[in-house]
C-alpha cells in the first residue's frame, strides 16, 4: 500500500460519516521553512487533487515577496491540478485566489479573535477550504466551533522533524477524531507502513512533508504517481 492509495481509502471510509468531506483532498503536503520551503519542485509527485499547504510564517519578508511567491506556487499547483491552500493569512490567500486558509493552532486558540477574523474573509469564497492544525482534544472542538472543514492533527506517530514532541500512537490518534466532530487529517511520521495503522481510524486522510522530500532526485517512497484524483 502506497500512502497516496492509503489517503484515497481512508477519504472513501471517512465520507460515509461527512459526505462533506468528498470535496476535500485525501493527502495534504506541507511546506516546511528548513525541509521544503519551495514546494514546486515537488509537485509532480503528488496525485491530481491534492492539496498543498503554504507554510510561510518568517516575520522579515515583505508583504510583496511573499505575495510573488504564493503566486508562483499557486500557479504551479493549478497547472498539476493541485489546491493551494495558504496557512495564518487570511488576506493573502485571498489576494491570490488561493483554494484555502489553513489556521495555525496559536490562531485558533488565541481567544477565537484571529480565527474569526480569518474565517470572515475566508467564507466569502464558495468551495474555499478551511483547514486548522490541533494537537489537542480542546484544539479540535475550537476548530469544530469555528466551523473548519478539517483538522490536521498530529504528530500522529513518532517523527524526526519533531523528537521532542510525544507522538498520539495509532489508538489515541483514533479516538481523538471520534472526538472532533469534524474531518480529521493524519500529521506525522506516517510512511507506507505507518500509515497501514491508520485504516478504521476514522480520519479524512493523510497530511505530511516526508513523503514527498525524501530523495529529491527521484520518486519518492510511499507515494505512487498514478493520474487519480484524490
Amino acid at each position: 500500500m502506497t500512502i497516496a492509495s492509503a489517503a484515497r481509502s481512508l477519504k472513501r471510509r471517512a465520507t460515509r460519516r461527512f459526505p462533506g468531506a468528498a470535496r476535500l483532498p485525501a493527502l495534504l503536503l506541507l511546506t516546511d521553512a528548513e525541509r521544503l520551503a519551495d514546494p514546486v519542485p515537488v509537485l509532480a509527485r503528488l496525485p491530481r487533487g491534492s492539496g498543498v499547504i503554504l507554510r510561510d510564517y518568517a516575520p522579515d519578508t515583505p508583504d510583496a515577496v511573499r505575495a510573488a511567491s504564493a503566486l508562483r506556487v499557486r500557479r504551479a499547483c493549478r497547472g498539476r491540478g493541485l489546491r493551494l491552500i495558504v496557512a495564518g493569512d487570511a488576506r493573502l490567500a485571498l489576494r491570490i485566489g488561493a483554494d484555502g486558509l489553513h489556521l495555525p493552532e496559536w490562531m485558533l486558540m488565541r481567544s477565537g479573535i484571529g480565527a474569526r477574523q480569518a474565517m470572515r474573509g475566508a467564507f466569502r469564497r464558495p468551495g474555499f477550504i478551511v483547514t486548522a492544525a490541533c494537537h489537542s482534544l480542546g484544539a479540535l472542538r475550537a476548530a469544530a466551533r469555528l466551523g473548519a472543514d478539517a483538522a490536521v492533527l498530529g504528530p500522529a506517530f513518532a517523527t524526526p522533524s519533531h523528537p521532542a514532541s510525544p507522538a498520539l500512537g495509532a489508538v489515541r490518534f483514533a479516538r481523538l477524531v471520534r472526538a472532533a466532530g469534524i474531518p480529521v487529517y493524519a500529521l506525522g511520521g506516517i510512511g507506507a507502513r505507518t500509515a497501514r495503522r491508520l485504516a478504521g481510524s476514522g480520519a479524512t486522510g493523510i497530511a505530511g512533508i516526508g513523503f514527498a522530500t525524501e530523495g529529491i532526485g527521484g520518486p519518492a517512497a510511499g507515494l505512487d504517481h498514478k493520474k487519480i484524483v484524490v
